[in-house]
C-alpha cells in the first residue's frame, strides 16, 4: 500500500458525544464487521473490556485497521472521560489526523476543550463531525459558532444539514452541490431541494471567502468573480486543513447511519498521510542540542515510538508502536534508546480491536502490536542500534487521588503485587507505592472512576479481591525559604566503619521539580560519591518529611563535605544526604500543596446562584460564567480536589438533576495555614490510631 494512501487517525470528543458509535459505523461500512455493534447493549467492537461494556463508556483507546475505497485507515477510538485523559494523550502523540466529534445538542463541552488543546499541542490536523443531528434540541449552526468562540477552531462548513431533530432528512455537500439521503443500503444522491438552495449558496460563498485567505489561486478567482472549480476548492481546503488554518465541519446522525460514508470520504480527502506529515525530528543521544531527522521511508534507519501496553491473557504483553521510518521485522534486534537497552522483536501483529493478524514486517506509518518486548514502556523510543535517537515522549499528568488497598485474603498478596505491576506498565497515569511505616499499599490515579475501574479489573481480570479505603487527596510537600544544611554521619562497628559529611543549600524551585547542582571543589567529596548524595536525597523525596507525601520543587546545591579514605562508601553518603536533607527541609518552612481542579459546569440559568454559592463554600474560585446555549450557562471554577468528593450528588440535588459538570487537574497550590494544620492533625490522629 503506497504511503500516500495511508491514514492514521483518532476519534476524540467529550464523553457521550458518540465516538464509539461512529467507530462502529465506520467498521461496518468498511467491511470489518458484518453486524452493527451498539454501545448501549455492550456489543461495540472497540469496547471489548468488560468494564466498558457494563458502563457503556470507552476506557482504553482501541486500534483498528480498515480500508475505504483504495485507502488504508488505522483508526484509534479514544475515551472521553477526563479520568482516562492519558489514553487520549498517547493516541494523539502517534496519529496524523483527528476526527473531533461534537454532539449537536451538547455542543462544545468541557472535555471537548481538553481534547482540542491536546491536539493543538501535538499540532494534529482535524475535521469536525457534528453528530446526533436527529436528537431533540440539535442545532448545527450554534455548535459551529461555539467551535469558533470557545475553541478558536476557524470552523468552515463543508456540509449543511437538511432539517434537524425529527425532521433531519439528509446532508448537502457544499463543494459538490449534491444532496444525500440515507436508507438501509447507504447513501442516495438527490438534487438539492429548493428550500435549501439559498443556504447552500450562502455556505459556498463563506467557504470561498475563507479559503481565499489561505490560497492565492482561490483568492485570484474569487476577487475576479470567476468560477472556482470543485477540484481547486477541495485541494485548497485540504492544504488549509493540513496547515491547521481551518477545521472542515461535517454533520450526521451515526446511530441512524446518516453521514458516516461521507465522513470516511472526508478522512481520505482532508486528513494527512504520513507523507503529508513529513519527517519526524528526534534528538541525538550523545548530543541533546543536535537533531536527528527520520523521513517516512523504508530506506531511512528504523525508528518507532511505543505508546501503549496491554496485557493479553492469550499472548501476554502487547506493546503498541507507531513506526516512523525504516522496516521492522520479526527476530530483529532494536535499541530502546530511552533505557539504552537492546530488545529483540518477537511477533508483529496488526490489531483489529480484540482480533489479531500476524505479519512479518511493518513499515513507515504502520501502527502495530509487538509481542515479546521485556523492557519497553509507554513513551520509549525504539530505533536502529547503528543510528540511535530519542523521539519526543508522551506527557503523563500528575496523579491527584489515592486509595489504600489490601488483598481480602493474605494468600493473594503476591498475586496482587503481580497484577498491580502489570497495570502500572499498561497505564502510566496509575501509580503504586508501599508505605513501609503503615505496611499499606497505596494506589494513585486521575480520579474516582479511574481507581474504581482499576479495582474492578483486579477482581475480574486478575482474580484478586481487595479491601479498599475511602479515596484521599494526593498532597505534595515543598519548602518556602532557602536554608543551609549540614550533617556528619559516622558509625563505628566491629569492622569497617561508615563515614560521610555533606554541606548543601536547599532552595525553593517553584514549578521546576527537583534539581541537583554539584558545586564541589577540590575533591572535598570524591566524584564517585556525588551521585550517591543525589540518590540519597531523591529517595527521600518519594516519601516526604513533613507528612509522608512526595516532595516537589526543591533545588539542592551541594558545595562542601568530607570523606574518609577507608570508611566512606556509596551507602554512607546516601544515608548522610538523606538525614541532612530531612533536617534542612524542616528548617526551610515546609508546606503542603493540594491539587486544584478546573471544574466546568453546564447549568440552566435558574440554578446559577445556588451553584456559585456552593462552589464558594467548597473554597472554590469562580473564574468565568458565559452563555452556553439559550437558557443555560457554563461556569468555570477552580476548586480544591478534597472539596469535590461527593459533588456529583450535591450538584444533582441543587439543580434537580439538570446541571452537569466535568473536572480536570489544574495545578498544585499551597494550603492555607489553618487548613494545613487541620490536615496534619487528622494524619497524626490516623497514624496514632493505627499504632494502637
Amino acid at each position: 500500500m503506497p504511503l500516500h494512501k495511508l491514514r492514521n487517525i483518532g476519534i476524540a470528543a467529550h464523553i457521550d458525544a458518540g465516538k464509539t458509535t461512529v467507530t462502529e459505523r465506520i467498521l461496518f461500512y468498511t467491511g470489518v464487521t458484518r453486524k452493527l455493534g451498539e454501545v448501549h447493549d455492550g456489543q461495540a467492537t472497540t469496547d471489548f473490556m468488560k468494564q466498558e461494556q457494563e458502563r457503556g463508556i470507552t476506557i482504553a483507546s482501541a486500534a483498528i485497521s480498515c480500508f475505504w475505497k483504495d485507502a488504508h485507515i488505522n483508526l484509534i477510538d479514544t475515551p472521553g472521560h477526563v479520568d482516562f485523559t492519558v489514553e487520549v494523550e498517547r493516541s494523539l502523540r502517534v496519529i496524523d489526523g483527528m476526527i473531533a466529534l461534537f454532539c449537536a445538542v451538547g455542543g462544545v463541552e468541557p472535555q471537548s476543550e481538553t481534547v482540542w488543546n491536546q491536539a493543538d499541542r501535538y499540532r494534529v490536523p482535524r475535521i469536525a463531525f457534528i453528530n446526533k443531528m436527529d436528537r431533540t434540541g440539535a442545532d448545527f449552526y450554534d455548535v459551529v459558532n461555539q467551535m469558533n468562540q470557545v475553541l478558536d477552531a476557524n470552523a468552515v462548513v463543508i456540509q449543511i444539514p437538511m432539517g434537524a431533530e425529527d425532521e433531519f432528512e439528509g446532508i448537502i455537500d457544499v463543494i459538490e452541490g449534491i444532496a444525500y439521503r440515507f436508507d438501509d443500503k447507504g447513501r442516495i444522491e438527490t438534487p438539492v431541494p429548493e428550500q435549501y438552495k439559498d443556504k447552500l449558496a450562502e455556505a459556498r460563498a463563506q467557504l470561498l471567502e475563507k479559503l481565499a485567505d489561505f490560497s492565492d489561486e482561490v483568492a485570484e478567482l474569487f476577487l475576479e468573480d470567476r468560477e472556482v472549480s470543485n477540484e481547486l476548492l477541495k485541494r485548497a481546503a485540504r492544504e488549509a486543513t493540513l496547515r491547521l488554518n481551518i477545521t472542515p465541519v461535517l454533520c450526521g446522525a451515526a446511530y441512524k447511519n446518516k453521514g458516516v460514508q461521507l465522513l470516511l470520504d472526508a478522512v481520505i480527502d482532508y486528513l494527512p498521510s504520513p507523507l503529508d506529515i513529513g519527517a519526524v525530528i528526534g534528538t541525538d543521544i550523545n548530543n541533546p542540542e543536535k537533531s536527528n531527522v527520520r523521513h517516512p521511508s523504508a530506506n531511512d534507519p528504523f525508528s518507532a515510538l511505543a505508546f501503549k501496553l496491554i496485557n493479553d491473557p492469550f499472548v501476554g504483553q502487547q506493546t503498541f508502536v507507531r513506526v516512523y521510518s525504516g522496516l521492522l521485522k520479526s527476530g530483529m534486534q532494536v535499541l530502546n534508546s530511552t533505557k539504552d537497552k537492546h530488545e529483540r522483536i518477537g511477533r508483529i501483529m496488526k490489531i483489529h480491536a480484540k482480533n489479531r493478524e500476524e505479519v512479518s514486517e511493518a513499515g513507515p506509518g504502520d501502527i502495530v502490536a509487538l509481542i515479546g518486548l521485556k523492557l519497553t514502556k509507554t513513551g520509549d523510543t525504539l530505533c536502529d542500534p547503528a543510528h540511535p535517537l530519542h523521539l519526543e515522549s508522551i506527557t503523563v499528568p500528575a496523579t491527584v487521588i489515592e486509595m489504600k488497598i489490601s488483598p481480602a485474603s493474605r494468600k493473594d498478596q503476591s498475586k496482587l503485587g503481580e497484577a498491580l505491576h502489570k497495570l502500572t506498565n499498561e497505564d502510566p497515569s496509575f501509580n503504586v507505592r508501599y508505605d513501609e511505616e503503615t505496611e499499606e499499599t497505596i494506589i494513585a490515579g486521575m480520579g474516582e472512576l479511574h481507581l474504581e475501574i482499576i479495582i474492578d479489573r483486579l477482581k475480574h481480570e486478575f482474580g484478586v479481591e481487595v479491601d479498599v479505603s475511602e479515596p484521599s487527596v494526593a498532597y505534595r510537600e515543598t519548602i518556602t525559604t532557602e536554608r543551609e544544611a549540614s550533617y556528619r554521619y559516622s558509625k563505628q562497628t566491629g569492622g569497617r566503619g561508615q563515614f560521610a559529611e555533606t554541606h548543601f543549600r536547599i532552595e525553593p524551585n517553584e514549578g521546576n521539580g527537583y534539581e541537583f547542582v554539584d558545586r564541589i571543589k577540590g575533591g572535598a567529596i570524591p566524584t564517585e560519591f556525588v551521585p550517591s548524595v543525589n540518590k540519597g536525597i531523591a529517595k527521600t523525596l518519594e516519601k516526604g518529611v513533613l507528612a509522608g507525601f512526595p516532595i516537589v520543587d526543591v533545588r539542592i546545591v551541594l558545595h562542601d563535605g568530607k570523606f574518609h579514605p577507608v570508611d566512606s562508601s556509596d551507602m554512607a553518603f546516601q544515608t548522610c544526604a538523606s538525614i541532612c536533607f530531612k533536617e534542612g527541609f524542616m528548617k526551610a518552612h515546609p508546606i503542603l500543596l493540594e491539587p486544584i481542579m478546573k471544574v466546568e459546569i453546564n447549568t440552566p440559568d435558574d440554578y446559577i446562584g445556588d451553584i456559585t454559592g456552593n462552589l464558594n463554600k467548597r473554597r472554590g474560585r469562580v473564574e468565568s460564567m458565559r452563555r452556553h446555549r439559550k437558557g443555560s450557562q457554563k461556569v468555570v471554577a477552580f476548586v480544591p480536589l478534597v472539596e469535590m468528593f461527593g459533588y456529583a450528588t450535591a450538584l444533582r440535588n441543587i439543580s434537580s438533576g439538570r446541571a452537569s459538570f466535568s473536572m480536570d487537574f489544574f495545578q498544585y497550590m499551597p494550603l492555607s495555614k489553618s487548613v494545613q494544620e487541620e490536615v496534619l492533625k487528622k494524619l497524626a490522629e490516623k497514624k496514632a490510631a493505627m499504632k494502637k
